[in-house]
């Protein structure tokens, strides 16, 4: 997802929460080629919270494409291993799914309508075509340097906090000093856009939108029959004048594109920031976390901005404490080592297949291969677990990791609150408060009191009593705090001797 998206959703998710910013944007110019952003539904429901998904699927392809994964030795070669993607017809009522589907959308148009909804909201003020040139840490906040797009003229903006959503090469990570860190040595790729009517006839009709293919990762792009090529290159080999050529040779037949669209040049370096904060400066989406465009998902850098969005609102309207803010990183930067250690076998995989291939290998000794690896070798991101271990999660003395012969609690400290609907039609989440919400499924509603506690300490507390038998069923504790990022942050099936603890925890005013 571009810088300028993650920004937009940051800005919206303080606006949400009655906060000001201001949003320093460069001037934007057109895509050098049509990406497309993976959004998995994960990510989606907590757009939805933002009132964001129906603009984002209006500008999006149909999330009825397929998402399969065939690996062969050739295009004209029989598939060695199909997975077949996300089921288009999985069942959203089940409390472990989300209560959205996953979408694909242009990067560059969802940024552009992020950005107008941001110019229209009275909170948010839009610098467009300025520059942020530098940051200088105070003891009170920071002041950003910022160059005024036109003009030229040069102007200093004292803040509370900063928050650097300014992509890949981003200046406020370069003036914070602070490292990337990557996994292993970079490998040089070469991406070829393209339309081919001849590939979504092969492939895409049958339900597939990524063909690893001896070297070459061939990706649907979901519209308009547009493919990328995705080509590792050795340390030494140049790009070619050519790179169709290149393709064609490296696929071992005839392929007659439609229309070139756009070539790329770039490096899988896989890598993450030494630390997310320094001082009230933090870093967000591919400021963090090096990803693209090994991967297509955008939804590290979705959960960065609403993470980091809600906890600088509490801060800044008083109820959230240091530690809210001091878990931004303890909660994000741990997914991101995780993805990036997915990504990185992902990408080792395919290097082995490719190598396999070319060495002659049966195509019985390929499939044993690639069934030892996990199904998580396409473009859509990674799904595993989204339970935090955290500072500001409240958890007792039961284990909260089961072991992998016991079934794990529906609710658990730090887990996602299971997606329920209710018998009426409505959702769960769609009834949640805007700040922290008390759930409560007991008979006589002995949540009230607490969630009254919490708003005489100044901590907006939404009760919301659920006993709906469809919630009833899907949920193992009868009072449940859920955060705006629909983690659970506390939950028990009577109420507690002593809420107040709990409650500095949860808000940061005291950590463990």
């Amino acid at each position: 997802m571009g810088a300028g998206a993650v920004g937009a959703i940051l800005a919206l998710e303080l606006a949400h929460h009655n906060v000001a910013s201001i949003v320093v944007e460069r001037a934007v110019t057109g895509p050098y080629h049509p990406g497309l952003d993976f959004l998995a539904g994960r990510s989606m429901e907590l757009l939805r919270r933002l009132g964001l998904t129906a603009l984002i699927r209006e500008h999006g392809v149909s999330p009825d494409l397929p998402t399969g994964l065939e690996w062969s030795q050739g295009l004209d070669d029989p598939p060695i291993l199909v997975s077949p993607g996300e089921s288009a017809t999985a069942p959203l009522d089940d409390g472990s799914l989300p209560v959205e589907r996953h979408q694909r959308v242009s990067g560059a148009k969802l940024a552009s309508k992020l950005r107008d909804a941001v110019r229209r909201h009275p909170l948010i003020d839009l610098r467009e075509g300025w520059t942020f040139t530098g940051l200088r840490i105070e003891p009170d906040g920071a002041v950003a340097e910022l160059v005024e797009g036109g003009t030229g003229d040069r102007h200093f903006v004292s803040a509370r906090h900063v928050a650097g959503c300014d992509g890949a090469h981003s200046t406020v990570r370069r003036c914070l000093e602070v490292p990337m860190e990557q996994l292993a040595a970079p490998v040089r790729h070469c991406s070829v856009y393209f339309r081919s009517e001849d590939l979504t006839r092969r492939f895409a009709r049958r339900g597939l939108s990524t063909v690893i293919v001896g070297g070459v990762a061939l990706v649907a792009r979901g519209d308009h029959d547009t493919w990328v090529g995705h080509l590792g290159l050795a340390p030494d080999e140049p790009i070619t004048t050519d790179p169709v050529a290149m393709l064609r040779v490296m696929l071992g037949v005839r392929l007659d594109p439609t229309e070139v669209l756009g070539v790329t040049q770039w490096d899988d370096s896989l890598a993450v920031a030494a630390t997310y904060q320094r001082g009230p400066a933090y870093l967000v989406g591919e400021a963090a976390h090096r990803f693209h465009p090994v991967t297509d998902s955008a939804d590290i850098s979705i959960g960065d901005a609403i993470d980091l969005g809600w906890k600088l609102a509490a801060v800044i309207n008083g109820w959230g404490g240091p530690g809210l803010l001091a878990s931004y990183e303890l909660e994000r930067r741990p997914r991101a080592l995780i993805d990036r250690e997915m990504l990185g076998r992902a990408l080792e995989t395919r290097r082995r297949f490719s190598r396999l291939a070319k060495a002659g290998a049966t195509r019985e000794l390929l499939a044993e291969v690639l069934q030892q690896e996990p199904d998580l070798l396409g473009t859509t991101g990674f799904q595993i677990g989204d339970r935090l271990a955290s500072s500001v999660i409240w958890t007792d003395d039961r284990p909260q990791w089961p072991r992998p012969d016991q079934v794990p609690p529906t609710i658990s400290p730090g887990g996602r609150a299971p997606a329920v609907w209710f018998g009426d039609g409505s959702h769960l989440f769609d009834r949640l408060g805007r700040e922290l919400t008390l759930v409560d499924l007991t008979d006589d509603g002995a949540g009230r009191h607490l969630a009254a506690a919490a708003q005489e300490r100044g901590i907006p507390m939404a009760h919301l009593v659920a006993a709906d038998p469809a919630v009833c069923a899907r949920w193992d504790h009868c009072l449940v705090l859920v955060r705006p990022d629909l983690h659970v942050a506390w939950r028990a099936n009577a109420v507690p001797d002593d809420w107040d603890p709990i409650l500095d925890l949860v808000t940061g005013r005291k950590t463990t």
